[in-house]
């Protein structure tokens, strides 16, 4: 069991449901103008809002939850089989106003943050995920501009490959790789948010083959009760 971090700001916690442990990782941006903005409203009774971890743009790092708690991060969504993600989940909360590029500094902390994080929980990187993508159509953080490729780079996340099959069904691709059920449409853009930012206009072969790849060698696992 991971220990409690030393400073624990964030009234806005509880128990995890059914006696689950975290095995996902979500990451957001706050898109509030300041940190200092952010790390407020985290900590705000009336807001019923919290993150397990706040990460300014100058490589500070913050815990405002504990790791063993339930923090109140993912609202309404689904990854995979597992319903109650503020339940399976550690939280990270990336200070960014929605429009800005992601600050070296904070990109190298965050590195630093899920390297632990993921140790301590046993978390793969392909239960490492971003509010956009167990949320399709409702939130769109981290957004364009978060380099996800550089987390698969350092194992912290995965990117596809050239393996796929251009003429498999997207839906059903994004489904098995654990996107919730939504409008073709709609989970078209939560997968090229992350995947495909520059692309645009209907789905393409491209899309297909890209999914199908991730589908096959990340399959969505439930690891325990949803």
């Amino acid at each position: 069991m991971a220990p409690a971090p030393p400073t624990l700001l964030s009234p806005n916690f509880g128990e995890r449901r059914g006696a689950t442990r975290p095995d996902l990782v979500v990451i957001h941006y706050t898109a509030m103008p300041s940190c200092a903005a952010a790390r407020a409203r985290l900590c705000d009774p009336a807001a019923e809002v919290s993150a397990h971890y706040l990460v300014s743009e100058t490589g500070g790092v913050e815990a405002l939850v504990p790791e063993a708690a339930r923090a109140w991060h993912a609202g309404a969504g689904a990854w995979g089989a597992v319903s109650d993600v503020n339940s399976r989940s550690i939280g990270i909360e990336l200070a960014n106003p929605g429009d800005a590029p992601f600050p070296e500094p904070q990109m190298a902390a965050l590195e630093r943050l899920l390297t632990g994080v993921m140790a301590r929980w046993a978390i793969p990187p392909e239960r490492v995920i971003g509010h956009s993508d167990m949320a399709p159509g409702r939130k769109c953080d981290p957004g364009p501009r978060f380099d996800w490729r550089r987390l698969a780079r350092g194992g912290l996340s995965v990117w596809p490959g050239a393996g796929g099959d251009p003429a498999a069904p997207l839906p059903a691709s994004l489904r098995a790789l654990g996107y919730p059920e939504a409008e073709p449409g709609i989970l078209l853009a939560a997968f090229r948010l992350r995947f495909r930012p520059w692309a645009e206009g209907p789905e393409t072969a491209d899309d297909r083959a890209l999914a199908d790849d991730l589908a096959r060698r990340y399959p969505a696992a439930d690891g325990g009760s949803a």
